[in-house]
């Protein structure tokens, strides 16, 4: 007679041998499919074709905070560029802006000769509903843990009073108060450099830099767009504005004398001069079928939608775009003056330079038939590649 206690357990072994070994299989296929996964990572794909050292997720749910700060390169120094809080539509968005940023500022460091790399964080939330001290000061921490190879400073939705919450918290931070040693908020000294990026494609394109009588709409009037308003107003320029908050459009149009456009209508107006200064991507193919204007100068990051098309687009519409990147870097150069520690003076001084280095860019992509943007691109490219062959 059979011993069905002995084939019981031989079964039991057997069962056990077959379930180790799908289990096994089931595994590599997990291993597998989670590999195929990351390869196609949408994140690390644009950080390889943007080619990103570094981008870091943060998360705290005490205070709610949830940023992620972008290292784009570091070769000419450490990764300095400002800190976004703004609600955006997914998270992809944020991602995707954190990026572009990132990579913007090492070109706007590197074709302003200064000795930084290019680095960006963004906030999701509200800034009028969600910012807390806390929720900065936690942040500050996570700063703090790049140990310098990331420095923070104030941009869209923060001011200088966050700019302090951070610091107490991390020293890699600039645009603090003057009274704690900082140089204060940026803002005039990057609507003074968009104003000498602005006279310089007036003058290239029409043979003179004098703005009085040209019509200029400003889109977006926060620290920058007012300061930048100041200028052009004091100059005799005519200017339309436009925002999102009625308020704020009624008191800057009432102290300026400037008129109001509302909503999408300010792409149609009659303009000389399209000065985008809010959020980027505003230069796309539905705006450039509406904008009449001969230059695009603004202070807004990014303004082209894509780089390329819509940089030939300007182009072949014979609009004098001036980059970006290039004549919005007065705020960096000013932040800037906070680690070599430059007098105002010589930060204004600086900042004039942007006047003569946008003429550059504008001859160069003349004679080599090229957008602006690609010639500004190349510039600033060719200083990082000779300090990465030293």
């Amino acid at each position: 007679m059979h011993d069905f206690s002995t084939v019981g357990k031989v079964w039991s072994k057997i069962v056990e041998f077959l379930d180790r070994g799908f289990n096994k299989i089931k595994f590599f296929f997990m291993i597998k499919e989670n590999s195929e996964m990351l390869d196609k990572n949408p994140v690390i794909q644009q950080m390889e074709k943007m080619e990103h050292e570094q981008v870091v997720f943060c998360h705290d749910k005490e205070t709610g905070l949830k940023a992620i700060i972008a290292v784009h390169d570091t070769t000419l120094g450490p990764a300095l560029g400002g800190t976004r809080m703004w609600s955006y539509a997914s998270e992809m968005e944020a991602i995707t802006d954190v990026l572009r940023l990132s990579r913007g500022m090492t070109f706007k460091a590197a074709i302003s000769g200064l000795e930084l790399g290019g680095g960006k964080a963004v906030i999701i939330g509200d800034a009028k509903v969600h910012k807390t001290d806390a929720l900065m000061q936690k942040f500050g921490e996570f700063v703090d843990r790049l140990a310098g190879s990331y420095i923070t400073a104030e941009d869209v939705g923060m001011t200088t009073h966050d700019m302090e919450m951070v610091r107490l918290k991390t020293e890699h931070v600039t645009g603090i108060p003057q009274s704690m040693g900082g140089s204060g908020d940026p803002s005039p000294v990057t609507a003074y450099g968009v104003y000498m990026g602005m006279k310089a494609a007036a003058m290239f394109k029409w043979g003179s830099d004098d703005l009085k009588g040209k019509k200029v709409a400003v889109q977006g009037i926060g620290h920058v767009g007012e300061n930048l308003v100041k200028h052009l107003t004091e100059e005799g320029a005519i200017v339309f504005i436009n925002d999102i908050f009625m308020d704020r459009m009624e008191e800057v149009a009432a102290k300026y004398g400037a008129t109001i456009v509302e909503g999408d209508e300010i792409y149609s107006i009659d303009m000389d001069i399209y000065a985008p200064c809010a959020l980027g991507a505003t230069v796309n193919d539905d705006t450039l079928s509406k904008l009449k204007c001969a230059v695009i100068a603004g202070a807004a990051n990014n303004q082209l939608a894509d780089e390329e098309i819509h940089g030939e687009m300007v182009k072949e519409m014979g609009i004098v775009y001036a980059p970006d990147f290039l004549i919005n870097a007065g705020g960096l150069i000013n932040v800037y003056s906070e680690v070599k520690g430059w007098s105002s003076e010589k930060v204004f001084e600086k900042t004039r330079e942007i006047y003569n280095t946008t003429l550059d860019i504008f001859k160069k992509a003349e004679l080599e038939d090229i957008t602006t943007h690609v010639a500004a691109r190349e510039v600033a490219l060719e200083r990082v590649a000779a300090a990465k062959k030293k």
